[in-house]
């Protein structure tokens, strides 16, 4: 007789990699008869107190019974799944189904009694946590909705393990012990608390990488020049804040020290902990660099080393074989063939990569995935930002190389609540995984700004991401929506980063424009009308304009309610009293200082001295002429005399003192562009982001329906998808699916046949339409392959005649009879799953004008009542639904009904990778769904709606 584990097959799906709350990794896979001898170590370990809360009496050991019990498993009605590290048990839960017979058929039960155990040396990392997550998606998959537990009084950190997962839970006290039962469907409340731990966990795990307490650069050669040495330079000399250690089994024995630093022949013979790890050695080599680096206990790793999977196939299956060997040992990479990290924190002030200068400390958040960009981007913003530190200075940056591991997305959970970071600008050359991206995009532009750049080439190497099927316009628009900044060039990604982190955002879209040329002044004018701004007409000062005119001019369209942003613009002047770059920058920043609430932003021509001032970290003294002192108040050059009717202090030649700026924070810094353009497409975006939080503030709900059968839709999708791997359903199956999310289409009935047609008329009841369904003729109506409204037989026999004539036999053109539905505008509702953008839901008018006009819009899904309201507004034709010419208006509030129904269809079930309802009829009053198509995938390996887990490649 077969044993239970043998009756079904090992489900490699279950397995994961997962970040644990301290930030290090572990592995969770389904327990196995090969993992005896594991059990029984891991249980050796197991204090016995712990043993006692687990089994309700002393259990000092696991008897051959035992062991043979928790290791064969059927996976249905038994399951048990292991947390490793370093290939070693450090956790284990299982559930059994109640009422399981052991060799029988799965129970029809649907709940299951649950148990965890923990190793005491790995309590409080978070792994119960992790395993309930896993677990219960386990448990789902099986057939079972709930899980009941014992737990003893005193177990109170397994009751709160239980507790804090948000499931609804009843909880009783009896015989002493403590029984809870919960509910494994997700709620807002589970999947709520599951993101906070995994924002928690992630952010962790980067900061164990951007923030350790000691680092060894692997591979450090002894002669200058190479890679190894030049970052343990780079280190040095940027003041690590840590123990340094150089390493190379190359070192003779003899050798204890290198460029200052201790010296070792490897990690394990360093005495003391490394929490990072930056390897510099050969590919061939690294293997054994991650096990010496995981058996010391090594945090983190940076591997620079190339070969991987930018070198082919062979060093794609090398790329694959080190992620999996470093989360082995609990560690995370950067990584391979990346150019490093730098922490500029005065606590840290780590430079764990290959740029030989160490960034200005400032509070801007660089990633990129290429080396190359990086290097731009530091070096960018090392020249625009002039001398200033503490603002338009770099925080952390993270060049992820060929992000085997570490990506964006971890990033971004760590910039989300890092103090030290105000803006973040991002190059990504793909998105691994667009539903997550959008869904941390969202949630730290919220924050604080997030800008991106996407590369139009592939995606790094060895990993297997799609082309998108939607315009780049529309992913950009798509971004947008989760309040990501999208920019077109590294150019434009740093001019807008230096406006958002030196200005205040802009309340709203009107301009005033002022400065010393009329040419410069009209071409900031037209740049904002072209970016969809409203400019105030340009004030012109005359190439005359002192300092002071600058000063006054500038403090008067502060003062301006009407304006929500000044731009200046300066050329240089000549004269008496042109002002020099630094008293003009003076000029400008005092004034802006006194009126911080609003951006100010400086266009100039040929004076590379007055951006270099602008961004000056401490005042420049006043050309000679000019008093010296400083003053609070800020005078008007239109006046006679100085404030409160005294005179001026200086002669007619000599404008009065402006007041001083020292040690200029935010608003006092004022961006500077060398082009109108630049300027105010920076300016521009910032106003699209500002009107982006003041919406997101007024947060949209995803309604909840009666009627909606999330579970009965999930039965029918497992019981198609079990046919394929992937199929467009017929049409009973599905309408049987939209139905069950309350989505009711006409029936469509084939007409292979005249008489069949009449059959079909005559039970439908007159009158009907009859269709050509084939491929070129749906939804053609434009061609003549539908008749409508066709009152009788006599008139549906001549029709079907006509249509065969016309396009061929019926078996060609699949005829069908369908009901009229009542008049009104025809639209499209479509929902894909797109590679770059995720869950993204569509819609438009019917027809050839609104398809040649490309005039379609696009929601991220989950939409919300708000989305949904903008999206039937936000297309060019939308007057059509609102009686345009009098024509009569149609129930919007329908249409957006059934936009909601069709984003909770795609969002609830991951299978649904294509939906279109076309055409949809919205009348005066209701609607009606004459067409419609679904495709099912298998859900994806990894997706954003199941447990926290780590991607694989």
């Amino acid at each position: 007789m077969q044993s239970a584990s043998d009756r079904h097959e090992y489900p490699a799906h279950w397995e994961a990699d997962v970040v644990l709350r301290d930030g290090g990794t572990a592995r969770i896979r389904p327990i196995t008869v090969d993992d005896a001898e594991r059990l029984v170590s891991f249980y050796e370990q197991v204090s016995d107190e712990s043993k006692y809360y687990r089994f309700f009496a002393p259990y000092p050991r696991l008897s051959a019974k035992d062991v043979h019990r928790f290791t064969h498993h059927d996976f249905v009605d038994r399951v048990g799944l292991a947390a490793t590290v370093g290939g070693e048990f450090i956790a284990t839960v299982r559930y059994d189904r109640i009422g399981a017979d052991g060799m029988a058929a799965p129970a029809p039960a649907d709940e299951a009694e649950v148990a965890f155990l923990v190793q005491d040396a790995h309590q409080g990392r978070g792994v119960a946590s992790t395993l309930l997550e896993h677990i219960a998606a386990v448990a789902r998959e099986r057939g079972i909705r709930r899980f009941a537990a014992e737990v003893l009084p005193a177990n109170t950190k397994m009751i709160k393990v239980f507790t804090d997962a948000g499931y609804t839970q009843k909880r009783s006290f009896e015989d002493g012990v403590v029984h809870l039962e919960f509910g494994l469907e997700p709620t807002e409340r589970s999947l709520a608390v599951q993101r906070a731990r995994e924002q928690r966990a992630e952010a962790h795990s980067v900061r164990r990488l951007l923030a350790p307490g000691s680092v060894a650069v692997v591979g450090t050669g002894r002669t200058p020049g190479g890679v190894g040495r030049s970052v343990l330079g780079n280190l040095r000399d940027a003041g690590f804040t840590g123990p340094l250690y150089a390493v190379n089994k190359a070192f003779p024995e003899d050798l204890k020290e290198l460029d200052g630093v201790p010296a070792h022949r490897s990690v394990r013979d360093i005495a003391a902990p490394v929490d990072l790890a930056v390897l510099a050695v050969p590919a061939e080599q690294v293997p054994e660099a991650v096990a010496e680096c995981g058996e010391h206990g090594v945090q983190g790793l940076v591997v620079l080393s190339a070969g991987y999977a930018e070198s082919g196939p062979d060093g794609r299956e090398r790329q694959r074989e080190l992620v999996r060997h470093a989360r082995a040992y609990g560690m995370r990479i950067i990584g391979p063939n990346a150019f490093g990290v730098i922490n500029t924190s005065p606590d840290v002030r780590l430079n764990a990569s290959l740029a030989p200068e160490m960034p200005r400390p400032g509070r801007i958040g660089l990633f990129a995935q290429s080396g190359a960009i990086g290097i731009a981007l530091l070096s960018r913003l090392h020249r625009r930002g002039g001398g200033v530190t503490g603002v338009t200075g770099v925080s952390t940056f993270v060049s992820s190389g060929n992000r085997a591991d570490v990506s964006g997305n971890d990033v971004l959970q760590y910039w989300y609540d890092d103090p030290d970071t105000d803006v973040a600008l991002m190059y990504l050359e793909s998105i691994g995984n667009p539903r997550k991206f959008t869904r941390l995009a969202r949630r730290t532009a919220a924050a604080k700004p997030l800008v991106v750049v996407q590369g139009a080439g592939s995606a790094p190497q060895g990993h297997a991401v799609r082309a998108t099927r939607l315009p780049h316009a529309t992913v950009s628009a798509l971004l947008r929506q989760a309040g990501v900044i999208r920019v077109d060039t590294i150019t434009e990604l740093v001019d807008a980063g230096l406006l958002l982190a030196r200005q205040p955002l802009p309340t709203g879209p009107r301009v005033a424009i002022l400065g010393n040329s009329e040419s410069l002044g009209l071409l900031t004018y037209d740049a904002c009308l072209s970016e969809g701004l409203r400019p105030l007409p340009p004030l012109d000062l005359t190439t005359e304009a002192s300092a002071q005119d600058f000063h006054a001019a500038l403090a008067r369209a502060l003062a301006d309610e009407t304006c929500d942003a000044v731009v200046v613009t300066a050329i240089p002047a000549i004269g008496e009293r042109s002002p020099g770059d630094a008293e003009l920058a003076q000029a400008l920043r005092s004034a802006a200082a006194a009126a911080p609430g609003k951006p100010v932003l400086v266009v100039h021509v040929e004076l590379g001295g007055l951006a270099t001032a602008l961004s000056a970290a401490t005042s420049t003294a006043p050309r000679s002429g000019t008093a010296a002192h400083a003053r609070t108040d800020t005078p008007d050059p239109t006046r006679p005399g100085a404030p409160g009717g005294q005179p001026a202090a200086t002669p007619d030649d000599a404008p009065p003192a402006l007041p001083a700026v020292e040690a200029p924070e935010g608003t006092h810094l004022i961006p500077a562009y060398p082009a109108a353009e630049r300027a105010v497409r920076a300016l521009a975006e910032a106003v699209k982001y500002a009107q982006w939080r003041r919406e997101a503030a007024v947060a949209g709900k995803v309604p909840e329906y009666d009627d909606i059968d999330e579970k009965g839709a999930a039965e029918l999708i497992g019981g198609l998808l079990s046919r394929g791997q992937g199929l467009t359903l017929g049409t009973d199956e599905t309408c049987e699916l939209l139905g069950r999310y309350g989505i009711r289409t006409r029936r469509a009935i084939p007409a292979p046949a005249p008489d069949e047609a009449a059959r079909a008329a005559g039970a439908l009841g007159y009158p009907v339409a009859l269709k050509a369904t084939a491929p070129h003729l749906r939804h053609r109506a434009d061609l003549g392959g539908v008749r409508l409204d066709v009152a009788d037989e006599e008139q549906l026999r001549r029709s079907y005649a006509e249509l065969t004539q016309l396009f061929g036999k019926p078996e060609e053109i699949r005829p069908v009879v369908q009901a009229m539905a009542p008049r009104g505008v025809d639209t499209v509702v479509r929902a894909v799953i797109d590679p770059a953008a995720g869950a993204v839901l569509s819609f438009g008018l019917a027809g050839a004008a609104s398809q040649l006009l490309g005039d379609m819009a696009h929601r991220l899904v989950p939409v919300t009542d708000r989305d949904a309201t903008s999206l039937i507004r936000s297309i060019r034709t939308a007057p059509l639904l609102f009686g345009w010419r009098g024509s009569t208006p149609v129930d919007t509030a329908a249409l957006e009904e059934l936009l909601l129904r069709v984003s909770r269809l795609v969002d609830d079930h991951p299978e649904v990778v294509a939906v279109t309802l076309e055409p949809v009829v919205v009348a005066r009053h209701g609607l009606s769904v004459l067409g419609a198509s679904v495709r099912l995938a298998p859900p994806p390996a990894r997706d954003d709606l199941g447990p926290r887990t780590l991607p694989t490649y």
